[in-house]
């Protein structure tokens, strides 16, 4: 194949990945940077001897990542994965030693996390979520007995989707109606379409178990009492393939994409805001020729793939002339995720603190009211709920001697809701580390921070260009999944393409790298990819 050029807008996960794998097929492959370092919403901040991780910090399913450092120039392995069959089943136990396979050990060390979280109740009881089937069980019958028998249940209807929407239908790109509808009676059949929350309580007795075995999607930006009960599978691929962290931070698993992608012969060019799109018309038909930065250069390009955010690569990139399906109108309807207020900070170590663990999930006194406080009213409540992340626990490096690096994530709405973060911000980040002092989770905390900092809505908005400051993309609703989610394929300018978590699949560190494929693999038809290159077999073999 005569070697073609590709843009790549964005250097996240789903980016990098991206453009990985188009190097793998035999394009030269450019990927631009609005900032100063790689990583997009997994940007580093290091400050004073502290690294905190800004983004993403839960990684699943290992062998994704393995299967990208795995390539080979002209070596593009688009087929579908390898699950490897000896972790299914009841749940895997990965308790010792890395994770990721030869190839990634190459690159960068993962290291298997448990439990998995530890999920504070607000009336001062935990709960460890783990992969350990036995412990699992025990904390069950712990905190709500009379539902050991309704997570049998639940556990069982939610590997049939697992096996379903994941192992089957996990690369599937739902491009057309006649994808979609292929797949529908089984969805309706496994009751995978009826809003998680409403699926959770049908096995669940106990408040406390509900909000258990459906918090999930918040973390990658769904509503529980909204998203589809498809995201049960979520339980599943965690115990399947446990929950592990990149050793330097989620910073350091993209600066060994960043490696990778060198290696293969791609670039990377940082500080280069993409201001344009290009787009020629020939008659009714769209096609691009590249990228114009912020500064007036144009780099040309046989296609563009857009790892920014779906609203902002549309309303701010591509002209609206050259639109017809991705109208403004359009685009604007389609419901945004909610938003995260994030403080980072840095404390002295004591002995005698409570056993915090690496991920720690701080349950507020409401559940489902919070929810539509966040995600509906977009309001700011007077309670919250928080993700608390300690990384140092699991690796020491991050902070100086004696010292651990923290953050605090809070889901709030986006900046549809019109708050004002410079008058807000302040205050909330005082209230909420207040709270993980005055509540025992880190006492003496205001005494023992020696570094703080914190994100807002704004942040995601004018920083990483997300419309309306939103978190995650587009909200993983179920008239917002599968075929009705923006494609990876413009159906406006032939030879764009979207990748990450405002496409297919969805949001989550797996997902974007399962979108990246489903991209390269759009790329490759469209592009008539030797079948020996796309399948991953070498020339020489073929």
């Amino acid at each position: 194949m005569d070697r073609k050029k590709a843009v790549v807008i964005g250097s996240g996960i789903g980016g990098l990945a991206c453009a990985i794998r188009l190097q793998s097929l035999g394009f030269d492959t450019t990927v631009v940077e609005k900032l100063d370092a790689p990583g997009g919403r997994a940007y580093v901040r290091r400050a004073q001897g502290f690294t905190f991780d800004m983004g993403p910090t839960v990684l699943t399913v290992p062998h994704f990542i393995e299967e990208l450092f795995a390539l080979e120039r002209d070596h593009a392995r688009l087929g579908e994965p390898d699950f490897p069959e000896h972790t299914l089943g009841d749940g895997a136990r990965v308790t010792e030693g890395t994770s990721g396979g030869p190839a990634t050990s190459r690159y960068v060390e993962l290291v298997p996390v448990t439990p998995f979280y530890r999920i504070y109740f607000d009336d001062g009881t935990h709960f460890d979520y783990d992969a350990d089937p036995d412990k699992l069980r025990a904390e069950i019958e712990k905190i709500a007995p009379e539902d050991l028998d309704g997570y049998e249940r639940f556990h069982r209807a939610a590997k049939a989707i697992f096996d379903r929407g994941f192992l089957e239908l996990g690369y599937t790109y739902f491009g057309n109606v006649r994808s979609m509808l292929g797949v529908t009676a089984d969805l309706f059949r496994l009751d995978a379409v009826r809003p998680l929350f409403s699926f959770v309580k049908k096995y669940f007795t106990s408040d406390k178990m509900r909000q258990v075995f459906s918090f999930e999607p918040l973390l990658v930006g769904g509503n529980p009492q909204k998203v589809p009960a498809i995201y049960a599978m979520i339980h599943f691929v965690e115990r399947t393939w446990g929950i592990h962290f990149a050793m330097g931070g989620t910073g350091a698993l993209v600066q060994a994409f960043v490696q990778k992608l060198e290696e293969l012969g791609g670039t990377l060019r940082l500080d280069s805001e993409v201001e344009r799109i290009d787009v020629v018309r020939d008659g009714r038909r769209r096609r691009t020729t590249g990228v114009t930065l912020a500064g007036g250069e144009h780099i040309e390009a046989d296609l563009v793939v857009s790892n920014g955010d779906y609203a902002h690569t549309y309303l701010h990139l591509v002209d609206k002339e050259h639109r017809r399906i991705n109208r403004d109108a359009l685009v604007k309807l389609r419901k945004q995720s909610m938003s995260l207020f994030v403080i980072y900070f840095g404390y002295e170590k004591r002995e005698g603190d409570p056993d915090l663990q690496h991920h720690n999930i701080i349950l507020g006194p409401r559940y489902e009211e919070l929810l539509t406080d966040i995600f509906d009213r977009k309001v700011l409540a007077d309670d919250f709920s928080q993700y608390l992340h300690v990384p140092t626990l699991t690796d020491p490096s991050l902070a100086p001697e004696g010292h651990h690096a923290a953050y605090t994530l809070i889901p709030v709405p986006n900046n549809q809701s019109g708050l004002d973060w410079d008058a807000l911000g302040d205050g909330f980040a005082d209230k909420v580390l207040g709270f993980l002092d005055e509540r025992g989770y880190i006492p003496d905390l205001k005494e023992r921070i020696v570094y703080q900092s914190y994100v807002t809505p704004d942040y995601f908005e004018g920083t990483l260009n997300s419309y309306a400051g939103n978190g995650f993309g587009v909200e993983p609703v179920l008239i917002q999944s599968a075929f009705f989610r923006p494609h990876n394929r413009s159906e406006d300018v032939e030879n764009l393409y979207l990748v990450g978590q405002g496409t297919q699949p969805g949001g989550g560190t797996p997902s974007v790298m399962m979108s990246a494929k489903m991209t390269a693999r759009e790329v490759a038809r469209d592009f008539d990819v030797p079948a020996e290159i796309a399948n991953g077999v070498p020339a020489e073999v073929a």
